[in-house]
Order: structure tokens, then sequence, then C-alpha cells
């Protein structure tokens, strides 16, 4: 879209797509920008070879989903063998999962309280 106005030229992105995730990516960003991170130095350096605040901050977004999209490629062929609540070796057929636990002597209750009455005595409000 064309946002241009008298000698400045201007192209206006698309504002479209998961609202969510652009607030996530602009947080970070920020908090990047905050601290002396690697997020600021790429910052710095786009700065520096001439772009406005507002390209640099775009480019930075853009590194950010990056890395983050890289992460979730990296964690999902990661664990793409893993079993049901992703944890390896868990299958319904484990014995943590049987229909039928088995109680020990030490799991069973006790035949009823073992005491009735507090050992020590209330104090009544005043």
């Amino acid at each position: 879209m064309d946002a241009s106005s008298g000698d400045q030229v201007r192209h206006r992105l698309s504002r479209a797509g998961n609202r969510q995730i652009n607030r996530v990516l602009h947080i970070m960003a920020t908090v990047q920008l905050r601290n002396p991170t690697q997020g600021r130095a790429y910052f710095d350096r786009k700065k520096a070879s001439g772009k406005t605040s507002m390209e640099a901050m775009r480019s930075l977004k853009r590194r950010l989903s990056d890395i983050l999209y890289r992460r979730m490629v990296d964690d999902a062929l990661t664990h793409a063998t893993t079993g049901p609540g992703g944890h390896r070796g868990a299958t319904t057929d484990s014995s943590a999962a049987g229909s039928h636990p088995h109680a020990d002597t030490s799991d069973k209750p006790l035949p009823g309280p073992a005491i009735t009455q507090p050992t020590t005595a209330l104090r009544t409000a005043t």
C-alpha cells in the first residue's frame, strides 16, 4: 500500500497475520533493545548501515521470528518420537497407565481415624 506524501516515499506494510505472535515478537524485540544483547548489536548495525529505527526494528523482528521458527521446527523433529504426554517410552500399555493398579500393604487406608480429639485445646475468642 502506498503511503507517500510530498517528498517522503513510503510503502506501508500489511498488518495482517497473527496479532498475538506479532505482539510477542514486538515485546521480544523491545526487550532485546533495552539490554546489551546480540539483538541490540544487530539493531545498531542496521542503523549504522542507513536504516531508519522502524526499518531496523522490523529487521530485528524478522530475525527473531526466524530464530523462533527454527527452534520450533527443531523441537518438533526432536520430539516426534515421544509418546503420550511428550515423554519418551511412555505408551498407553505402560504400567503407570494400567487399568488395574496394584495396592501394596503400605498403600491401604487405615481402618479409621487415629485420633478423634485435637491434642491441644483451642482458645476461644473473647
